[in-house]
């Protein structure tokens, strides 16, 4: 039989290529995304829908949508997301709070709209797409850093939840890929960029050598890929990275103190201090 599965943000990037691919190997791939026209490859099982995250009502929406048509929902995976790009200081008590609506809100809506399913059917995998930012933190991406580290917090404490009902939780820290990514899910507070302000010099020195890693970063297909794979091997672990900055930055993370570890990220990406 084959298995079910619902993405999100699925109109491009790692979430596209990721639902192409899981249609291609027999998956019934239900792909959620705010703009359904920019989809426009056609499979017989894949589906594409107007989903919003921000909204319980879409959510709920969607999965009885899913559930009328196929009774279950195996897998999940949450891969929209955007980031932040912006002080501290200069952030709009509205921008603060869409980065985490957005990226760790959504996560726990939809994980609770599908556990039930899941949990009914004793079985399933959620998949939380991260970063190795949810481990490394880096200045003007404090909001985007927040958020991912909390998905690694939720992606822990589900395991221990949802464990006895035989459902498997994930979370893949992607680095660096040239997707769409910098084009439309990197969202700048034009203020830092401002002559006056005291963290012009930093963002004219840190973002477009970002930027350049992201151009320059790993294909899509090979986070699309770990992802099959860890939806096929009950073996999976808890965590896996995948692309060359996140394999680096996570190991020196796991090997080196913090203030070796901070120090070798202040050299990396000449940050004074």
């Amino acid at each position: 039989m084959a298995k079910v599965v619902l993405i999100t943000g699925a109109s491009s990037g790692i979430g596209r290529i990721t639902a192409i691919l899981l249609a291609q190997h027999g998956y019934i791939v239900y792909a959620g995304t705010r703009k359904p026209s920019k989809f426009t490859i056609k499979l017989d099982n894949l589906h594409v829908l107007a989903l919003d995250i921000t909204d319980s009502q879409s959510i709920k929406h969607t999965i009885d949508l899913i559930q009328a048509d196929h009774g279950r929902i195996d897998v999940l995976i949450n891969n929209a997301g955007y980031a932040l790009v912006s002080t501290v200081e200069q952030a709009s008590e509205e921008e603060m709070f869409n980065q985490f609506n957005i990226n760790v809100f959504s996560i726990l809506r939809l994980c609770k709209a599908v556990t039930p399913l899941m949990r009914v059917n004793s079985s399933g995998v959620i998949i939380n797409i991260s970063s190795f930012l949810g481990k490394v933190g880096l200045p003007l991406f404090t909001f985007y850093n927040a958020s991912k580290y909390a998905v690694e917090g939720i992606t822990d404490s589900l395991r221990y939840e949802l464990e006895p009902f035989n459902i498997r939780v994930h979370s893949i820290m992607p680095g660096f890929f040239n997707t769409d990514f910098a084009k439309g899910n990197l969202i700048t507070n034009d203020a830092i960029h401002d002559k006056s302000s005291p963290y012009c010099e930093l963002a004219s020195n840190l973002l477009p050598d970002i930027l350049a890693q992201i151009n320059g970063g790993n294909a899509a297909k090979e986070a699309a890929e770990l992802i099959f794979k860890v939806i096929k091997d009950d073996a999976s672990p808890a965590r896996t990275t995948v692309g060359d900055k996140a394999s680096k930055f996570i190991a020196m993370r796991r090997e080196l103190s913090d203030e070796d570890f901070e120090r070798r990220v202040r050299e990396y990406y000449k940050l004074n201090g």
